[in-house]
């Protein structure tokens, strides 16, 4: 079997129940699992990595992305929208998109992860104009070379039936229903160190009904398969719930189903104290947006509140253009800043900070096989060089990946092979995927 060895990092931070760094220490990779982590330890015929300068911490995880909208940064009309406004800009130009805009905006969001040191995304895709399908994304993934948690996402009601989204972009829910099926047969697979997980994620409680949020949570348990949509995430989708269901948007994801330790829900900005102690009782996961949420105006989730109840949390760059940037360690300083200017400079440290953003986000996305550095978990690695001028100065080497730098892995290890090596990606050609990006944006924006 292929093996590595990661030698002489200045630190491994491992993520494990002790939460150990380890100064000095090294880590032996066998066939894409860890083998053995701690000093001066040898594998003959390994390749070597030689981690001199550099903090080594599990892969960081990305619990939320909408990876088709890289083709829309910064859009006007949209820059300074709230969520509501910002959609009704957007969904226009996404509908003109194709199965090539969504392979190759797929392919620069999960290249610009891999460069900010994430392993293992999700992705929640809900619009398939034009016969794109899911697994333009999943095949995206492949080549890139990053672990992948796609969701089979839907709109079903239009704005003529009341909904947000125009209705050329909505199906009817006997067709999702069994494009579900399918891509769940297809691409799911459920054991230890799989490389794609395939979850069911309707898009929002404005833009499909009651029966089909309902349908795909009795379809997900069938198939064993997660559950994932947006919930609460700014005053505007409250106000619609309480409008058009009577009720918060804990009771009606609880009415539907929609709570367990197999959903996890985005932004989850606006909940309150009985929803959090919901999702703590229920083992319901959230993926928080630091940036997204402050980007578009919907508030400082309440993460401190969330971690104290028991609530899983993990991180989420959301889509492009509502963030518009794609880096999970600046997610993290976010996630970690927002929490102090609610709460106070002793809200959330660094270091936690780091925890939520790696063995958080596994276990939101129900991942025990990675987030932490530990025999027998699956080599998911990011080797940070500290030894730049982000960090030059800095007096903890652990913290200051969240509190200056770098924000960009020197190298990058997922499943024991090399994605990043010397701040490069190496699975793909940057430079032609990103004219290609180019070519297609100013395509859309002509």
């Amino acid at each position: 079997m292929d093996e590595l060895l990661i030698k002489g990092a200045a630190v491994v931070v491992t993520m494990n129940p002790d939460r150990a760094e380890l100064a000095g220490a090294d880590v032996r990779v066998t066939g894409g699992v860890i083998t053995a982590v701690g000093h001066g330890l040898t594998a003959p015929g390994a390749k070597v990595i030689h981690a001199k300068g550099c903090v080594v911490t599990p892969g960081l995880v990305n619990t939320h992305h909408h990876l088709y909208q890289t083709l829309t940064r910064a859009v006007p009309g949209g820059q300074d929208a709230l969520l509501f406004g910002w959609l009704k800009t957007l969904y226009p130009i996404w509908a003109r998109f194709g199965p090539e805009e969504m392979f190759t905006s797929a392919q620069v969001g999960l290249a610009e992860l891999a460069l900010s040191g994430c392993t293992l995304t999700s992705d929640h895709l809900y619009l398939y104009p034009n016969g794109a399908r899911l697994e333009d994304t999943i095949h995206a993934a492949a080549e890139v070379g990053l672990r992948f948690h796609p969701t089979r996402g839907a709109m079903s009601i239009g704005e003529s039936a009341g909904g947000l989204p125009p209705d050329s972009l909505v199906e009817a829910e006997p067709a999702i229903l069994n494009d579900m099926i399918r891509v769940v047969d297809a691409f799911h697979d459920p054991r230890p160190g799989a490389m794609v997980r395939v979850g069911l994620a309707p898009c929002s409680p404005f833009s499909v009904s009651r029966g089909l949020m309902r349908d795909a949570a009795l379809l997900a348990r069938d198939k064993g398969v997660m559950l994932h949509t947006h919930l609460a995430e700014n005053d505007e989708d409250i106000a619609y719930s309480l409008a058009q269901f009577g009720c918060r948007p804990g009771q009606y994801a609880e009415d539907l189903g929609w709570t367990g330790d197999d959903v996890w829900h985005a932004h989850c900005v606006k909940l309150d104290g009985s929803e959090i102690d919901l999702f703590a009782r229920s083992g319901t996961g959230i993926a928080h947006c630091p940036c997204s949420n402050c980007r578009l105006g919907s508030g400082i989730a309440p993460v401190r509140a969330m971690r104290d109840a028991g609530v899983k949390v993990g991180l989420g760059v959301d889509g492009s253009a509502s963030n518009d940037a794609g880096n999970l360690v600046a997610e993290a300083r976010m996630a970690m800043l927002l929490q102090r200017v609610a709460k106070g400079a002793d809200a959330m440290s660094a270091r936690e900070a780091l925890e939520i953003a790696t063995l958080g986000g596994a276990r939101v996305l129900g991942r025990d096989d990675v987030g932490s550095i530990e025999v027998g978990k699956r080599a998911d690695l990011a080797l940070w060089d500290i030894s730049g001028i982000e960090a030059a100065g800095s007096w903890d080497p652990v913290a200051a990946l969240v509190l200056c730098g770098p924000s960009r892995v020197r190298g990058l290890i997922v499943e024991g092979r090399e994605v990043v090596r010397d701040g490069q990606v190496l699975t793909v050609d940057m430079a032609a995927l990103i004219a290609r990006q180019n070519r297609l944006a100013a395509r859309l924006a002509g």
